[in-house]
């Protein structure tokens, strides 16, 4: 039997990197489809030479992909961005992308097409991006019905934009969030590896989507503590009224690479929690058991402790 082949688009990301040995792991061959394969060949260590492929490609481009995808059994995207610059835009990634994707699957011999997206996503939002994420699915599911849709709440690992850089934010004494009380579901790429994995494998989920959060809901003020509880400092967590916010946003906006929260994402924080709704399938429908967020976090935030590993003896104690 030939190994199955997947093509898999944002494979050097936080989740497709993870993701990429699982698929080894069950003997696929994986075409991981990038905009830069120099700067990714390390993703090839991950198995034997040949079960990894990198093909370049660029998004205005997509006859270069066409045939890889027309080769597979399964296609995943990963492709997603947190904030826009002059080049790399909301709906051309998340709504266009995604679309025509679906479209050389329908006309290809692929057997399932399996879409991150995230929890939030509306086309109610005020949020460019949940409103772009939103269109996404939906161009995937009109244009391709063997398709799945996998919503995350934050996705934590050692590589989480999320934790990482709150932690980095450790360096003040003070820190002003937007929205104390807005609710995020943390999950660990693990787990979402796990779901992906599952949902490829299960049979009969067509057009089915799934909601996926870790075991705990935290208020942000809850996970910024939590966040510093993990590097053993003490900082005071306040109330920045959101019309600040976003004007500071709109500031930081213009930064190659904002440094803290953008508009959009303060447009986010103004509705909706972040956490699984149950309108939808779950992980107990994938049957997989969430590992505890606040215990791995620990691992890779103990880089921003005052004396870095040697400190976790106190904090084991502590816990």
């Amino acid at each position: 039997m030939k190994n199955k082949i997947v093509t898999l688009f944002g494979g050097s990301g936080q989740i497709g990197s993870n993701l990429i040995g699982s698929l080894i792991k069950k003997n696929y061959r994986v075409i991981c489809v990038t905009r830069s394969a120099f700067r990714n060949t390390h993703l090839k260590t991950q198995a034997t030479p040949g079960a990894i492929e990198l093909l370049e490609w660029n998004t205005e481009n997509l006859s270069e992909v066409e045939n890889a995808i027309k080769n597979s059994d399964v296609v995943i995207n990963l492709v997603g961005i947190l904030y826009e610059t002059r080049k790399q835009k909301f709906y051309k990634l998340h709504a266009k992308l995604p679309e025509a994707i679906a479209k050389i699957c329908a006309r290809s011999n692929v057997e399932k097409l399996i879409a991150v997206s995230a929890i939030g996503a509306s086309k109610d939002s005020r949020s460019l991006y949940q409103r772009s994420k939103f269109q996404g699915e939906i161009n995937i599911l009109n244009n391709f019905k063997n398709s799945v849709i996998i919503r995350p709440s934050v996705v934590e690992s050692h590589s989480s934009n999320f934790s990482n850089l709150f932690a980095r934010l450790s360096f003040f004494p003070v820190i002003p969030i937007p929205n104390l009380r807005y609710k995020f579901q943390p999950i660990l790429v693990t787990d979402v590896v796990k779901a992906i994995m599952k949902a490829i494998e299960l049979k009969d989920n067509f057009g089915k989507i799934y909601e996926i959060g870790g075991p705990k809901i935290f208020t942000f003020k809850e996970m910024i503590e939590s966040i510093m509880q993990a590097i053993g400092k003490k900082r005071l967590i306040i109330q920045m009224p959101m019309p600040i916010a976003k004007i500071q946003s709109a500031i930081t906006d213009l930064l190659p690479f904002p440094p803290i929260l953008t508009r959009d994402q303060c447009e986010i924080l103004s509705e909706q929690d972040n956490i699984v709704s149950n309108n939808h399938l779950t992980l107990k429908d994938l049957d997989i058991e969430p590992a505890d967020v606040e215990k791995a976090m620990v691992t890779w935030l103990v880089r921003f402790r005052d004396r870095g590993q040697f400190s976790l003896g106190k904090y084991n104690e502590k816990s």
